[in-house]
């Protein structure tokens, strides 16, 4: 109950988070149902695509994390621990939030899925998609629940994990880690090739390093505006960079991953053929995948605009023009362009000679 009021009375950009969180989660389900459904139509062949379908599943429950993280109300403040919400509490508040968000995007996905199938009837475009969806095979009712399940259960889990107490650690700690595991990733899609088993384990893999390395890579961007006799300005967007890392790095990595992907696919459609792993669905999920990339990114963002307000009001109360601010910001943004956008080029370069070896 705790969570259904402090949800309700969340301020309005709170509730568009949340809202979402359940579109993507909308997304998500529909996608898993396809995949179902073409399955039951067709068994042979249908493992891969299932596991295709796992890549808008992890990105969805990152963005219910990123959200989660960002929301007022799962945040400890003073004087609740003497009535009753602690840390436990707030952190089983945020699980809970999270997972009705996900939950009524699974349900919207399962009502539109079976109205586009001709299973409910008596509203506009009923059965519109009854051949894509295959509306003449049965559907089982305890898979799709299952399906439709795992996007809640596994947002309610990470949003837990993300939210526990823990030490932070320094930004060029997963440095290291990152690169090895994005050469891991090259590793297996040279070894496996163009299958899709190898394909996903190798994007995977780059994906998670990309996402340690991330806080790195945001490090180094702050670097980068400071190098060779920095001045005021850009000292001070240098150093905010390099604060906000730890935020910000992780969705920059997984955005990072996204657009070398979307380059790698372009590369191989001019090779050998488009790449479809999902189908007439590949679009969709691919929007998808990006949308939520770059919405996660963007919320981590804002969240740590929000969290250096006092000092954003420190420097203003100082003197400080509001127009040095905005430039500042610029120049991280632009720093952080500089870097990514090169990388995302290099490790799709790499992931394309992998594959076409």
């Amino acid at each position: 109950m705790l969570a259904l009021r402090l949800a309700r009375g969340s301020r309005p950009l709170v509730q568009l988070r949340r809202l979402l969180v359940a579109a993507a989660s909308a997304g998500t389900g529909f996608l898993l149902l396809s995949v179902l459904a073409g399955a039951v139509a067709r068994p042979a062949g249908s493992f891969p695509r299932l596991l295709w379908a796992l890549i808008p599943v992890a990105v969805t429950v990152h963005f219910a994390v990123a959200v989660a993280r960002a929301d007022p109300a799962n945040r400890p403040r003073a004087g609740l621990d003497d009535v009753g919400p602690g840390p436990v509490r707030l952190l089983l508040v945020a699980a809970i939030s999270t997972a009705v968000a996900c939950t009524l995007g699974s349900a919207l996905a399962l009502a539109v899925f079976l109205h586009l199938r001709g299973d409910l009837a008596g509203l506009p475009f009923d059965g519109a998609g009854a051949k894509l969806l295959h509306a003449d095979q049965p559907l089982p009712v305890a898979a799709a629940l299952t399906l439709l399940a795992v996007v809640p259960v596994a947002a309610a889990a990470a949003t837990a994990l993300a939210l526990r107490p823990h030490r932070p650690l320094a930004p060029q700690t997963g440095l290291p880690w990152g690169i090895a595991l994005t050469a891991c990733g090259f590793a297996a899609e040279a070894y496996a090739g163009r299958s899709a088993p190898g394909m996903l384990a190798g994007w995977s893999l780059t994906a998670i390093g990309l996402a340690l390395a991330g806080p790195g890579f945001a490090y180094a961007s702050g670097s980068l505006v400071q190098a060779v006799r920095p001045g005021a300005l850009r000292l001070l967007a240098g150093r905010v960079l390099q604060e906000e890392a730890p935020r910000i790095g992780p969705p920059l990595g997984v955005l990072c991953s996204v657009g070398a992907g979307a380059l790698t696919a372009v590369a191989l459609r001019e090779q050998g053929g488009p790449l479809v792993p999902l189908g007439p669905l590949t679009g969709p999920a691919a929007a998808l995948v990006a949308l939520c990339a770059g919405a996660t990114l963007l919320t981590s963002a804002v969240e740590a605009r929000r969290s250096r307000g006092a000092a954003r009001e420190a420097l203003l109360d100082l003197g400080a023009p509001a127009k040095v601010l905005r430039t500042a910001a610029s120049l991280r943004a632009g720093a952080l362009v500089a870097v990514c956008v090169p990388l995302s080029w290099g490790v799709a370069q790499l992931t394309s000679l992998a594959l076409t070896r």
